[in-house]
């Protein structure tokens, strides 16, 4: 599991962005300012440092230039400023990629994901009962060889994996793909993608072993 280390001094935002993350399958603790930050930091032991450019005690370049110093830490920057100064110092103080609030989550989590498989911290491909998801090169294997799938198809078997055991619903699986189709996907559409993967990864259909449904609820992959 990815640890990460969020530097943010508003309390919102702090709550919910490590409720979320927490969500999406990583381990996540909090500093409120730069003075606990480097604390951290000097104690080691982080994947990812995400950092708003702008804190109440000190700034987030201080706080990057720290993470570079102590070892191989991937840096995301938050920041509310658009302007170029502040993107192109951030970057050429090392920070590996950098994201402007306000930001959907889902784009963090994608930022964060590709930033880390950059870094080579991403983990190995995801295994459920032979099915094989390999989210660095973007392959699914089974025990009878590799599944072509469609980005939409691939997207929605991955968030099946990185959500394994938990039921999903239809509305969490139509906010997760909705932006990978390019264009609004609609509760039917989802029925239709659902049945299509079924058809490429289960053995038998219409009595699935991976994507299960589960009545009234949504959908669940594992135990």
């Amino acid at each position: 599991m990815e640890r990460i280390l969020l530097v943010e001094d508003d309390v919102q935002i702090v709550s919910g962005l490590m409720e979320f993350l927490q969500g999406e399958g990583f381990w996540v603790d909090s500093a409120n300012g730069q003075r606990q930050a480097l604390r951290k930091i000097e104690q080691g032991g982080y994947d990812l440092l995400l950092v708003d450019i702008s804190l109440a005690d000190g700034n987030g370049y201080a706080v990057c230039a720290a993470a570079k110093a102590a070892g191989d830490m991937a840096v995301i920057f938050l920041t509310a400023s658009a302007d170029e100064y502040s993107t192109v110092a951030g970057l050429d103080m090392g920070a590996d990629d950098y994201i402007s609030k306000p930001f959907r989550p889902r784009e963090l989590v994608s930022r964060i994901r590709s930033v880390l498989r950059r870094a080579g911290k991403s983990n190995s491909a995801l295994e459920y009962n032979g099915l094989q998801v390999d989210p660095v090169r973007g392959k699914v294997v089974s025990p009878k060889g590799e599944i072509l799938l469609s980005a939409l198809e691939y997207r929605l078997l991955l968030t099946f994996f990185q959500h394994k055991g938990a039921v999903l619903t239809r509305s969490q699986l139509l906010e997760e793909i909705w932006d990978v189709a390019g264009e609004f996907v609609n509760d039917n559409t989802l029925t239709v993608y659902i049945k299509r993967l079924r058809e490429k990864i289960e053995q038998d259909p219409g009595n699935p072993c991976y994507i299960r449904t589960i009545r009234g609820l949504g959908y669940k992959l594992g135990e």
